[in-house]
């Protein structure tokens, strides 16, 4: 067997096998779904991707030979430093072979990589930040992803920890069917009432067409929602405006709701039909049929995403998280959309965590969090 070679990316084409190389890790696996390639290019751009503006990154791919056996990132988020308080480095994109050799080179060279640069601890894996793809699957293997998850072997976890890993968290995302009114604890309905009558709270709709004011929301309320959460990172509005434009045909306002008290606005959720069930049709690609097959796919999505859902701490007491979990029941009633995940929620997340129970959920997938101190013995 050929000795493992990591190299960095350098040129265009050693990005497209970057790119392209989980096509070759599941091949045979049915669950995988593929993404767009087009999008993977514009997102690991370094003049495309905001996240550039306050991060910097290395890619890395492992060779056997003159084969592609594995790939990862090393990235360091100011942003995130600045707001957690330390210096740890992030590590991304994994994906590699069943080979331990493999994993243990390319996390070498990730480390050696945040090891230069100051960096006392290695968390991830993160494409680039938790706001993005984050986590390695360790249960719930069966299921399809949807937007924005990824899909892993079961071994990944295996190689992780045998290159050195442990576990800092685990992220859970739990399954609700919200067609079935009956499964709900009454104590919701009853919460959400009295957010409306008592605390004078209005829900309405995110307008695709004001969405750059739209964008300002959303953004104020996760900030103050997220901001003690484990591995936050504040989310800009520059980059978060970035990802709304380049999704904006996508969105249905039917799942787009804001939460106001007099005037302010107190709460968001952010959900998008499982635009993954379009996306697995094209195999990555938009030309020749790929673009049909999604077009087709995409009226007949039945299944929602809640990405992100939150509730500026002073008005918590409110109720208004009920009210939101309401209106996605009412939604189920008028669109396609009868069911999905929310998530992802940190296992510490007790309050989050009960609600969904009360919702009649229960945990349909775990993604777990490694770290790894850089600086061992000081």
């Amino acid at each position: 067997m050929s000795p493992v070679d990591v190299r960095p990316v350098r040129s265009r084409s050693d990005l497209m096998r970057f790119i392209r190389l989980p096509w070759s890790i599941y091949r045979n696996s049915p669950q995988w779904v593929p993404p767009l390639i087009f999008e993977r290019k514009q997102f690991l751009s370094r003049k495309k991707n905001p996240f550039f503006e306050h991060g910097d990154a290395e890619l890395f791919v492992a060779w056997r030979g003159h084969k592609p056996v594995g790939r990862i990132s090393a990235q360091i988020d100011r942003d995130f430093n600045a707001h957690q308080g330390h210096d740890w480095g992030i590590f991304g994109f994994f994906e590699c072979e069943d080979d331990h050799e493999a994993a243990g080179a390319l996390l070498a060279a990730a480390e050696a990589w945040l090891r230069e640069r100051g960096r006392g601890k290695v968390v991830g894996p993160f494409d680039f930040t938790m706001n993005d793809e984050a986590g390695v699957l360790i249960d719930g293997f069966e299921r399809k992803p949807m937007v924005k998850q990824p899909w892993q072997h079961p071994y990944y976890q295996d190689l992780l920890e045998g290159a050195g890993m442990s576990k800092a968290i685990d992220l859970y995302m739990w399954e609700l069917q919200v067609d079935k009114r009956s499964d709900v604890a009454p104590m919701i309905w009853k919460v959400a009432e009295a957010a409306e009558q008592q605390h004078g709270v209005k829900l309405r709709k995110m307008r695709k067409r004001d969405l750059k004011e739209e964008v300002h929301h959303f953004v104020d309320v996760y900030n103050a929602a997220w901001e003690d959460n484990w591995g936050f990172t504040p989310m800009r509005v520059d980059e978060f405006e970035h990802t709304a434009r380049e999704m904006k045909p996508l969105l249905s306002e039917d799942w787009l709701m804001i939460c106001e008290k007099d005037g302010e606005v107190i709460a968001a959720a952010l959900t998008v039909p499982d635009f993954n069930q379009a996306f697995e049709r094209a195999n990555g690609r938009l030309l020749p049929l790929g673009g049909i097959k999604l077009l087709r796919k995409l009226p007949r999505i039945d299944q929602v995403r809640v990405g992100f859902l939150g509730v500026k701490p002073e008005y918590q007491h409110t109720g208004v998280a009920a009210l939101l979990y309401r209106e996605h029941f009412d939604m189920a009633e008028k669109t396609p959309q009868v069911g999905g995940e929310m998530g992802w929620i940190l296992e510490t997340n007790d309050p989050m965590n009960r609600a969904m129970e009360g919702m009649g959920g229960k945990i349909a997938k775990r993604y777990r969090v490694y770290e790894k101190d850089l600086r061992p013995g000081e």
